[in-house]
């Protein structure tokens, strides 16, 4: 795996634990653990809703950087010279998070915190809830952020894969003669079919994950927009499509990492070793050959015969070159 793939991959695995521990740790798991969530006050409210989608917006476009830099590389050999250098790589990711949440910033007036009638525990309470706000520039907001987040990528991805699995698919012009001569023709279709069906199922898990959470805020936005639809109905299918569209964005984030590590094939070897303990039995079994040759060394030293007898041991072997009148003999030292 090249260094500038490991660096995309490792900042999409710190975006995507972020977006796991805003939307996962604290958001879902509060609400149901704690009866009045710290995020339920100012200025909380706003905040989590801000680094949600901030990370978000982070994830979904180093996704989309990433692939259209692999098809950039495909294509080009400027491109693959200029994109190859870390610092760039480096750069180009820390740009994406920062424009992210500078994007995420309108998504903290988005929600609203209001005082709510609550049951709990056989007793009518009245706490704090930090719920989306009914004006006309938070749907559009929203809009904005289901296209950008959602949509947009998307279709980016789709697009530049397919054109990677089309130049793939004619590969020819990519390799000179010498390279197409050394390649045999049935193992280069091979590599390459496997090449387009690890592209396919990147993008393919990347649309079916992502698609729903985009349709279902379509729809949730358009027929169910208005102030007292309730959200929490469960008895209404779009409520249940809509969290369910949810799980499956989270476990895009979950995925997406490994997803895109197992196209290597180096990380893929290293795990069946990790899986298996087969790097952990290789070790201890280097650890105890190296051992026992110690052992059986010292045991053959203290093993050798004490004589009065002078013993010959031999250390050095030097050939030397004799005149042509002699023969040419080793000499022992």
């Amino acid at each position: 795996m090249s260094d500038t793939a490991i660096i995309y991959l490792s900042c999409l695995a710190i975006v995507d634990t972020f977006y796991i521990m805003w939307v996962i740790l604290i958001d879902l798991t509060l609400t149901f653990w704690v009866p009045q969530p710290f995020w339920h006050s100012e200025p909380w409210c706003g905040i989590l809703g801000f680094l949600q989608y901030g990370s978000l917006y982070s994830s979904s476009w180093i996704v989309v950087v990433f692939t259209i830099e692999r098809y950039l590389v495909l294509r080009s050999t400027k491109a693959k010279q200029h994109f190859s250098q870390a610092s760039i790589t480096k750069l180009t990711c820390v740009a994406i998070i920062l424009i992210s949440h500078v994007v995420s910033i309108p998504l903290a007036w988005i929600n609203i915190v209001t005082p709510v009638n609550l049951t709990m525990d056989r007793e009518n309470v009245t706490l704090t809830r930090c719920q989306y706000r009914s004006e006309v520039y938070t749907t559009a907001i929203v809009w904005i952020t289901t296209f950008l987040s959602g949509g947009v990528p998307i279709l980016l991805v789709i697009i530049f894969n397919y054109l990677m699995g089309y130049h793939l698919c004619h590969a020819r012009n990519l390799f000179t003669k010498e390279e197409r001569r050394a390649m045999h023709g049935k193992s280069a279709r091979g590599m390459l079919k496997r090449t387009v069906l690890l592209l396919g199922t990147v993008s393919v898990a990347f649309v079916v994950l992502s698609l729903p959470r985009f349709v279902t805020y379509c729809i949730l936005r358009t027929k169910y927009n208005y102030e007292k639809f309730n959200r929490n109905d469960y008895r209404i299918p779009i409520n249940v499509a809509g969290d369910l569209a949810n799980m499956l964005q989270n476990l895009n984030s979950t995925t997406n990492f490994l997803l895109y590590c197992m196209v290597s094939r180096s990380f893929r070897q290293e795990l069946i070793k990790v899986v298996f303990c087969k790097a952990k039995a290789r070790e201890v079994s280097a650890i105890l050959t190296h051992t026992t040759m110690k052992v059986f060394s010292v045991i053959e030293h203290k093993a050798s015969p004490s004589s009065d007898i002078p013993t010959i041991v031999l250390t050095n072997v030097k050939r030397t070159e004799l005149s042509a009148s002699q023969s040419e003999v080793p000499i022992y030292k």
